[in-house]
């Protein structure tokens, strides 16, 4: 991989496309529910490439003059030269002033742009209006009624909130026993899983540059609140893998055939819930520290779209290994991520409340993120163009767990373990004697 310099850093979307296809991006920003003004946006690019045509033209008249001075001999002609370059000064001054105030609103009003949904996406305006692509797998019908989650754990000594409420407050919670051994073997079951198919398994940092996590759109207007913020180092910490994992090749240029370059990350994660109430904020369900593996993607931009699928396709199999019955939802444009053009989920079926509770989502973020970090690749023509970034939930563990406690229970208050996961924490069942 090869080091660029003297690149121009690109923002977001290309202004190029926003000039020639205003209609459709002013269609995209209102399915995906985001206000911004895009006349005004389109002037003040207009005036942005005038005054940087009057500064440029201003600093070569500078010089010119500055030339002329240097050679002048003649004492009057002399001072009419310097009387010339100090009003090109103060114009110069001036027209730097206004571009540089022109230059702020410009990134402020581009960075409001959020990522174009795909043609295909479903317009709707939240959650009510995704669709549901289908259903697999078999619900568990039991004999006596199922145990929450919560009340199975805590009876088992696997999850104490009571106690990390004291240490640490509401939304956290102590991991014990066999949810420790499980989670550890949910994640040896993945890596073994994914490495072989060509991840490569990755601990990213935990914490971020804030101009990072922007240029991920992860701190646009709405996103912002789930963000917490280390003020002092300027620092944010990851709500999921794909924001440290993402940044990596800022600035850099891959080769075709390194393409696509896979990741595994494995991080802990961590998210103020904003919005969240009632049972959700109960237990592990929404909490402000969780772990995580994710999948990552850079990809050639006409490979995207089918890398996405792939990634779908992979977070099936692994639910359909540990037999958990889930559904597939088709999110609609109104409930996507900032930086998303493309978005499944996956929801698991939770006993106790008869319902599918959300545990996976894949993303395809186009260009729109590599664009912001400068990332591209080097064709079979030697032309540069960006990657497409394709992002995916391997396991949430916390919820993957809900999953299992609540689908594996028994009449008797134990929970079985998944088969495949049995030869990693080397017993089949939990339970006390």
């Amino acid at each position: 991989m090869l080091k660029c310099s003297n690149v121009k850093m690109k923002f977001m979307l290309d202004i190029k496309f926003i000039r020639q296809n205003t209609d459709k991006v002013k269609k995209g920003c209102k399915d995906k529910q985001v206000n911004i003004d895009i006349d005004k946006f389109l002037i003040l690019e207009e005036e942005k490439r005038k005054y940087l045509k009057d500064v440029e033209f201003l600093r070569a008249e500078q010089n010119r003059i500055s030339d002329q001075i240097s050679k002048e001999t003649v004492p009057d002609n002399r001072n009419e030269e310097i009387s010339k370059a100090q009003k090109i000064r103060d114009e110069l001054r001036n027209s730097e002033k206004i571009l540089k105030g022109i230059n702020l609103e410009y990134k402020r009003l581009m960075l409001q742009f959020p990522n174009l949904p795909l043609e295909s996406v479903p317009v709707g305006k939240d959650e009510k209006d995704n669709i549901v692509l289908k259903e697999v797998g078999k619900k568990p019908k039991f004999d006596f009624f199922p145990k929450d989650y919560l009340l199975l754990a805590e009876n088992l000594d696997l999850i104490d909130v009571k106690r990390a409420a004291k240490v640490s407050g509401s939304r956290f919670g102590y991991l014990k026993n066999e949810a420790v051994l499980l989670e550890f073997s949910i994640i040896n079951f993945i890596f073994d899983n994914l490495i072989k198919k060509g991840f490569v398994p990755i601990l990213p940092p935990v914490m971020i540059k804030a101009e990072m996590m922007e240029k991920m759109g992860y701190l646009a207007k709405e996103e912002e609140k789930e963000r917490y913020f280390i003020e002092r180092d300027n620092l944010c910490l990851i709500g999921t893998a794909e924001q440290s994992v993402g940044p990596m090749h800022t600035n850099e240029v891959f080769k075709e055939q390194e393409l696509p370059k896979r990741y595994l990350g494995f991080s802990t994660c961590f998210r103020r819930e904003a919005g969240s109430y009632g049972k959700d904020t109960r237990g592990i369900l929404r909490v402000h520290q969780f772990d995580k593996i994710e999948l990552f993607s850079f990809c050639k931009p006409k490979n995207s779209e089918k890398e996405h699928q792939f990634f779908l396709r992979l977070e099936e199999e692994l639910m359909k290994k540990l037999v958990l019955p889930y559904r597939v939802i088709q999110i609609c444009t109104g409930d996507m991520a900032f930086p998303t053009a493309n978005q499944y989920d996956i929801e698991t079926w939770i006993s106790s409340q008869k319902c599918y509770r959300e545990t996976h989502s894949t993303s395809n973020c186009t260009d729109f993120q590599a664009r912001r970090l400068n990332i591209r690749y080097k064709d079979e023509d030697n032309k540069l163009n960006f990657v497409h970034m394709v992002n995916g939930t391997a396991f949430a563990i916390g919820r993957i767990l809900i999953g299992i406690f609540e689908n594996y229970q028994q009449k008797d208050g134990s929970i079985k373990i998944p088969k495949v996961l049995q030869k990693y924490i080397g017993k089949d069942v939990i339970k006390r004697t």
